[in-house]
């Protein structure tokens, strides 16, 4: 016997069956010593852990052999003498030769085993873990028993198989169910899986659906709690789409059993896990554990000696697999997806933390669209659901769409929210520069401007025209390109441009990133838009009009939140202002005018700012489109208010109310400073005071008859021009209201201005009256003359600084009253025959004056109220037509137009009377009025209301001048 090698080798052991002993003693009695030499050889092969299997397929090879190599003996054992002994060595023989085999598959079954694993061949590994379990109980090898095991004995070897063979059951379930847990494989592999631990574990098929939900819960939480990394959220958002999509579809396929008499569809397997296991288990007569053994070792020579147990075996189940009742199967996976919801739910709203921006959640949006709308996802979806749950499911709707538009509205607030904070700081930064003194260096550029608009208006830069005016037509030209005329024309400073796009570049990266979650083409066809929803799996756009509502909100929350900061620093502002005397050199005012222009500049320099309140609809195409309706529409229908449009017109005026707020403190400071220098130079009572403020006098010569009928000329002297307290009150009100940039004033504003300014005066004058009337000791008289220049400026003033405007009238009776009041007092104080006489000559005085002053305080007179009624004869020989200035602004002197136009006109009304013989004379004389000289003074002098009149700018070329 050969000497042991191997560690673990056991201890000799002899040879004590019975079988090995008779063929032993055969072998030793009828052979040669080499014969028993080889057996006995053969014999320690059998002991050695490495060689036992070579061993028993020699000794099969022997048992073949015996015949051959012992004829005589064998004859001798059909011989009758020795009939018994012979039966019962061939008996001992076919049992050595069965052993051996068995043992020999025994050996080769752990290698087959893991071949299988490796191949994810479960089933078939199933198939040979029972087939050895097999072999153990008939080989008596099974360690539970207490019996004695003489095969154990003889070959040591088998012990450590025994050993190894128990640890494949827990390898092939951990495999099997781990197999369950991915998403990406064959409903057949799922279905061996399943059967694998079914004929392992002895389960029902109510218990494998448990196993396969239960596998799919724990790998949806395996899937939530992958690491996080940028674009890899939309694989795992998808991934766990494709998880619970691919899970129902494998729950129809294995489980549901199509009702009796309801024919099967062949796109649409199910019941494969019964089929499979009638299949197994051997109720099918093709079995497919008998044909992989047949295959793989029928060609093997000991193969013939495996017993008919080991060759036809077939896997069983102690417990009947009955299909699953549809009630059953609906229950069980309607309370998995309501526990998968759960997990799902919590799970997104971490994973959707992580994305911060609009378009990488349209992105992820997008993705698990095109997966559930492709054809191998959305194909038979809706009958699988009808026969699982008897209901559609769509878990966009039911699990994602909520959490989207949560994210989206959370990602919004935070986005607007840091504009708000951003906006904030950039107006506190704007002011602090605006209300800084620097005694050491000279402010820059942009802060001189603020304080002086006429240094912007008037200085120049490269920015002022467009790069392109020269070839690209203005009505071509993009609405975001602003030029610097264009700023220079509405009065916006440097500062108050640098604002506005700092923010609108900020409302355009929000605009930009939230149109990637709007669709892209409004321009397609209905019913092209009509078939893709059809084929959908869910409509992605449905929350298009919400998410601009969102936008919406949120954006005037925004302006709203902003308006706040400004309302708060005017108001802190305003009360510095009150109590401060010379207010017209403090820094806050200054500061009060920026924040002025950029509420009233917002509207039209941020231009996202009206797309995120508008949306789609505040493209410059839709309101093109809107604006040639309305004008089909008419005047006399009533049109419907677009909401958005109401929304943004309400922001709009609460910009404007910001804007005029601002203006009023601007307007309020401004006259308090400079009608106090007024009222304080006129209450000086002092004759030296009174002179210095004094001003020219005209002789003029008139004409009085005598008693006796005669004529005498006499001369008399009236005041000419205002005194020049009030010329200087009224120059520097021009000064301050050019200095802020008057043409662009509202008109609101400059209104305002002077009705205030006007009741300040009055005030004043009143002051005058109460002191005079109370007769003082020392005071100085109220003289004729002095009257008289009181009565002439108080006129003055009151000529230049009435508006009249629709806003004006309701006030105007009450200043009336005060001006009446003032003025009695005054002629009082004139002889009454002097009145008389000098009343006429002091109006034509006073026309003569305000059309002399209209262009020097233009800014402060409207166009209404500048011209008075002119005499018909003119000096020259030819009349002129004098062209109406525009209503707004005076800019352009009298323009005189050649008469050739007016005697044409006056040729063809006298040709037309001439045919018709019918004269209308109310017409020709209406038409003769239009063109007579100085007829259009005289209509803006007597028109009480606002009217506009037809505008000749619209038929000459001073129209290009006015655009």
């Amino acid at each position: 016997r050969p000497r042991a090698s191997h560690p673990c080798q056991q201890p000799e052991l002899s040879l004590r069956d019975p079988a090995m002993s008779q063929c032993s003693s055969c072998l030793g009695a009828h052979s040669s010593p080499c014969t028993s030499s080889a057996f006995f050889f053969l014999r320690g092969w059998l002991e050695h852990p490495v060689r036992a299997a070579p061993a028993l397929g020699i000794l099969l090879k022997l048992a073949e052999l015996l015949p051959l190599l012992f004829p005589w003996k064998c004859d001798c054992i059909h011989s009758q003498s020795f009939s018994f002994h012979a039966q019962t060595m061939l008996h001992s023989q076919e049992k050595f030769c069965s052993t051996g085999a068995q043992i020999k598959l025994l050996l080769e079954i752990p290698e087959k085993i893991w071949s299988a694993m490796e191949a994810s061949q479960y089933l078939h590994a199933t198939h040979l873990y029972l087939l050895c379990c097999h072999l153990h109980s008939l080989l008596q090898l099974d360690s539970s028993s207490s019996r004695y095991s003489p095969i154990l004995a003889r070959f040591p070897i088998l012990v450590r198989q025994v050993a190894a063979a128990s640890h494949f059951r827990s390898t092939i379930l951990h495999e099997s169910k781990s197999l369950l847990k991915c998403q990406a494989v064959s409903d057949q592999a799922v279905a061996e899986a399943l059967c694998s631990i079914m004929l392992l574990e002895d389960s029902s098929p109510r218990q494998a659906l448990t196993d396969f939900l239960l596998a799919r819960k724990s790998a949806v939480q395996q899937l939530l709690n992958q690491p996080h990394h940028g674009a890899g959220i939309k694989a795992q958002v998808c991934s766990l789409m494709e998880l619970l999509t691919t899970t129902l579809y494998q729950a129809h396929a294995l489980f549901y059993t199509q009702p009796e008499g309801v024919p099967s569809d062949l796109s649409l397997p199910c019941s494969l896990l019964f089929s499979m296991l009638e299949t197994t288990t051997g109720q099918d007569p093709a079995g497919k554990g008998i044909k992989v053994l047949k295959e793989e070792m029928k060609l093997s020579s000991w193969f013939k000696y495996l017993p008919l147990s080991i060759v036809e075996f077939q896997p069983t189940l102690r417990t009947l697999a009955h299909p699953i009742s549809q009630d059953y199967l609906r229950d069980t996976l309607q309370k998995w997806i309501n526990m998968c919801n759960e997990d799902i739910k919590s799970g997104l709203v971490i994973l959707l933390g992580y994305v911060k921006s609009l378009k990488g959640l349209a992105g992820i949006r997008d993705a698990v669209w095109e997966l559930l709308t492709s054809e191998s996802m959305s194909q038979n979806w809706d009958t699988v659901c009808h026969r699982l749950l008897d209901k559609p499911i769509s878990f966009w709707e039911d699990l994602l769409r909520q959490l989207f538009l949560d994210r989206l509205q959370t990602l919004m607030k935070e986005g607007f929210d840091s504009i708000s904070s951003s906006s904030k700081q950039l107006l506190i930064l704007a002011l602090q520069e605006l209300e800084v003194k620097s005694s050491t260096s000279a402010p820059s550029k942009h802060i001189q401007f603020e304080h002086n608009m006429a240094l912007f208006l008037w200085s120049e830069s490269p920015s002022d025209m467009p790069s392109d005016a020269a070839w690209v037509n203005v009505a071509n030209r993009s609405q975001f390109a602003k030029s610097g005329l264009s700023m220079k024309a509405q009065a916006l400073t440097p500062c108050v441009q640098s604002f506005c796009s700092a923010l609108d570049s900020k409302l355009k990266a929000k605009v930009d990133d939230l149109l990637s979650y709007l669709p892209s083409d409004s321009s397609t066809p209905k019913e092209i838009l009509g078939v893709q929803s059809r084929n959908s799996a869910f409509d992605r756009f449905a929350d298009a009009g919400t998410v601009e509502e969102l936008l919406r909100d949120h954006c005037i929350t925004c302006i709203q939140y902003v308006l706040g900061c400004v309302r708060e620093e005017l108001q802190s502002a305003e009360d510095k202002l009150k109590g401060h005397t010379d207010a017209l050199n403090d820094a806050k005012l200054n500061a009060v005018l920026f924040m002025a222009r950029l509420c009233q500049s917002l509207g039209e320099l941020c231009p996202h700012l009206k797309q995120c309140i508008l949306g789609k609809s505040g493209s410059t195409e839709n309101v093109m489109k809107e604006t040639r309706s309305s004008k089909k529409l008419g005047k006399g229908k009533a049109q419907e208010v677009n909401p958005m449009q109401a929304k943004w017109q309400e922001v709009k005026e609460q910009l404007l109310q910001q804007s005029l707020f601002a203006y009023q403190i601007w307007s309020s400071a401004v006259i308090k400073v400079l009608v106090h220098s007024f009222t304080k130079t006129l209450l000086l009572d002092k004759a030296g005071s009174i002179l210095a403020t004094a001003t020219n006098w005209d002789e003029i010569e008139i004409q009085e008859e005598t008693e006796m009928g005669s004529s005498i000329t006499s001369k008399i002297r009236l005041p000419v021009q205002p005194s020049w307290y009030v010329q200087r009150l009224l120059f520097s009100l021009c000064q301050e209201v050019n200095r802020v940039g008057g043409h662009a004033l509202p008109k609101h504003t400059l209104q305002l201005l002077l009705k205030t300014c006007l009741a300040e005066v009055l005030a004043g004058y009143e002051k005058l009256v109460e002191e005079k009337q109370e007769k003082k000791e020392g005071t100085f008289p109220v003289t004729q003359n002095r009257a008289l220049q009181l009565l002439y400026d108080l006129r003055y003033l009151n000529i230049v600084l009435t508006a009249k405007s629709e806003e004006a009238k309701t006030s105007r009776s009450k200043q009336d009253s005060r001006i009446e009041k003032v003025t009695d007092f005054l002629e009082a104080n004139i002889d009454p025959f002097d009145l008389d006489v000098f009343t006429p000559h002091l109006n034509s005085s006073l026309n003569r004056l305000v059309q002399r002053t209209s262009v020097l305080f233009g800014l402060l007179t409207g166009a209404e109220n500048q011209y008075t009624n002119r005499s018909n004869n003119l000096s020259s020989q030819e009349p002129h037509n004098i062209l109406p200035l525009a209503s707004s602004q005076i800019r352009f002197g009298l323009l005189p137009l050649s008469m050739s136009s007016s005697r044409k006109t006056k040729s063809a009304v006298k040709n037309t009377e001439n045919q018709t013989q019918v004269p209308p004379p109310l017409v020709v004389r209406a038409e003769e009025e239009t063109f007579h000289p100085g007829s259009l003074f005289r209509q803006l002098a007597t028109e009480e209301e606002d009217t506009a009149a037809p505008s000749l700018f619209k038929l000459c070329w001073l129209s290009s001048m006015t655009k």
